[in-house]
């Protein structure tokens, strides 16, 4: 009791000064208590042989000891903690799981592991983007319809997105960077900037084509493949400029964050890094092969129907 006393200190009493209470401990002073060798020599008062050092009747020495059990849900639970780094967490935990389903094939009866912290955030985030991620798509799958009153219009436009996914993995993989939550964000944000794109793209090879039919007239004995080809090349070339500015315009705000190191610059920059490579293959997509697509599909409507399919203006047969 002594020794404890003059280590961690007693209270004696509370001392009340205006609203704020404060509790007054005793122990010994910091010098007398600051190493093994000052601990030694703590004096005990001894009812036969006076005050001895504690070294006298006691062994003292720093040990480890037991790993601090707390409780859950009734049940005792201990908790070892690990950090990740240069790896992503899904492997790490896999492998960690690996390994020790082969130190411990059976678990003594009453005990459990259970996998919790960073990974099981990441489950439920990765459980609620598989929801999240089709009804995205199938949003601007429906606006694309709306827009063009034409579901093959909105297929077409939407053949932007996997080429869009192609520069955000390749910027994924030429930066290390390990799939996340904020790396599908970026995905999500790349597929409506991707798809913004190829719209401007459609509308205005749309546009020719209402041209084109003004001129020669919906039919295929007078619309030859060479004035649709020449009708789509200028459609593609029209208003070129504005085209590559809203690309820009997105590049140019989010490079800047490439070398960002600011307080959430951790965060920011796996969202920023899909949205940069798919936003640079998604234009070079809209810009050199939609037309070509699109003239292919035209083509298609001349051969089979006769005529040319104009989203609102005739019905697609």
């Amino acid at each position: 009791m002594y020794v404890e006393t003059a280590l961690g200190g007693m209270n004696l009493t509370t001392t009340i000064e205006g609203r704020e209470r404060f509790t007054v401990n005793a122990r010994l002073g910091q010098d007398f208590r600051n190493s093994l060798e000052a601990i030694n020599q703590i004096p005990i008062k001894t009812a036969t042989s006076g005050t001895i050092p504690l070294s006298a009747v006691a062994s003292i020495s720093l040990t480890e000891g037991p790993a601090m059990i707390n409780s859950e849900n009734a049940m005792l639970r201990g908790t070892i903690l690990f950090n990740v780094r240069d790896r992503d967490l899904g492997s790490t935990v896999q492998e960690a799981q690996e390994k020790l389903n082969k130190m411990y094939s059976r678990l003594p009866k009453g005990y459990s592991l259970e996998w919790s912290g960073q990974w099981e955030n990441q489950i439920r985030a990765n459980k609620t983007l598989s929801v999240i991620m089709p009804i995205v798509l199938l949003i601007i799958l429906m606006v694309l319809y709306f827009t063009y009153k034409s579901w093959k219009e909105a297929l077409l436009t939407m053949i932007t997105v996997p080429f869009a996914l192609i520069g955000g993995v390749f910027m994924i993989y030429f930066y290390g960077v390990n799939l996340s939550v904020a790396v599908a964000v970026g995905f999500i944000a790349l597929f409506g900037v991707a798809i913004e794109t190829a719209m401007l793209m459609t509308i205005y090879l749309n546009e020719y084509m209402e041209k084109l039919v003004a001129i020669k007239g919906n039919s295929a004995s007078t619309i030859t493949k060479q004035d649709l080809r020449q009708y789509i090349t200028d459609g593609a070339v029209q208003r070129l400029r504005p085209k590559l500015m809203t690309v820009c315009v997105s590049l140019f705000g989010l490079i800047p964050i490439l070398w960002a190191t600011g307080t959430g610059s951790d965060v920011m920059l796996p969202i920023t890094i899909p949205l940069i490579g798919g936003v640079i293959s998604s234009t070079i997509y809209v810009l050199l092969v939609t037309p070509v697509i699109y003239e292919m599909v035209k083509e298609r409507e001349l051969k089979i129907h006769g005529q040319l399919i104009l989203p609102g203006k005739n019905e697609e047969l």
